[in-house]
């Protein structure tokens, strides 16, 4: 006789969970290799995008879109926090046994990200699953600017914490977001997975690339993207 769960999740599911698996291993990381952290965020971006593909074409469960905003908070929420107040300690030589200025700082914007992505993503899994678009910036847009902006070569803790502010409003802004259209999310994914296989190829090529492609989503989808068929998310 199996267990509850194994009988109610499906394959989508399981890739769900692996996507949160991926968010725990990238905290960690942090800690120690944000290069290594940055490139697990992104297969952590992949399998958010995969999920809501295998969930579109093989079917999905009840509790799938519950799976996905829980393992979001673990991936795009916990985890770049995490990700950017390392940077910020070691850069900046911070202990958390001293007070200071720049320790308190990093702290409160990080900290504030992840609540902030957290009431986010309740917003959504309650509002906008089914609509093909959302509103303010998906915490996986977030996640995935700071880690390749690291890969890109963007090394400042000032710039990647003013980055981090910047998304805290973002993400909870009045602006709508198409969903991907179908092609454009099999190229960002195309571009991320060379961005985590070879970051330092061809003069960082490829993490430049990504940031671009993010950034100009980012900026112009609000006013210029027009949606085709909804790609990445549960429905």
């Amino acid at each position: 006789m199996q267990p509850r769960f194994v009988a109610r999740l499906g394959l989508a599911d399981a890739v769900t969970a692996t996507n949160a698996g991926l968010g725990f291993l990238a905290a960690a990381a942090a800690m120690v290799d944000p290069g290594l952290a940055a490139r697990l965020i992104l297969l952590a971006a992949i399998a958010d995008g995969l999920d809501g593909a295998l969930a579109q074409h093989v079917g999905s469960t009840p509790v799938g879109e519950f799976l996905d905003s829980l393992a979001d908070v673990a991936s795009f929420g916990v985890a770049p926090a995490l990700f950017v107040f390392a940077i910020a300690r070691t850069a900046w030589d911070l202990s958390l046994a001293e007070s200071s200025l720049p320790l308190a700082l990093s702290l409160f914007v990080t900290g504030l990200f992840v609540v902030t992505a957290v009431v986010r993503l309740g917003l959504y899994t309650a509002y906008d699953i089914g609509r093909g678009a959302t509103e303010g910036a998906q915490t996986t847009l977030a996640a995935t600017v700071l880690a390749v902006a690291y890969l890109a070569g963007v090394r400042s803790p000032a710039v990647l914490l003013g980055a981090t502010l910047v998304f805290v409003g973002l993400m909870v802004a009045p602006f709508r977001y198409p969903d991907l259209r179908v092609r454009d999310a099999l190229a960002m994914g195309v571009v991320q997975a060379l961005s985590i296989l070879v970051p330092g190829a061809f003069g960082r090529l490829f993490p430049r690339l990504l940031l671009a492609a993010a950034l100009a989503y980012l900026v112009l989808a609000p006013r210029l993207y027009r949606r085709g068929t909804p790609e990445g998310k549960r429905t």
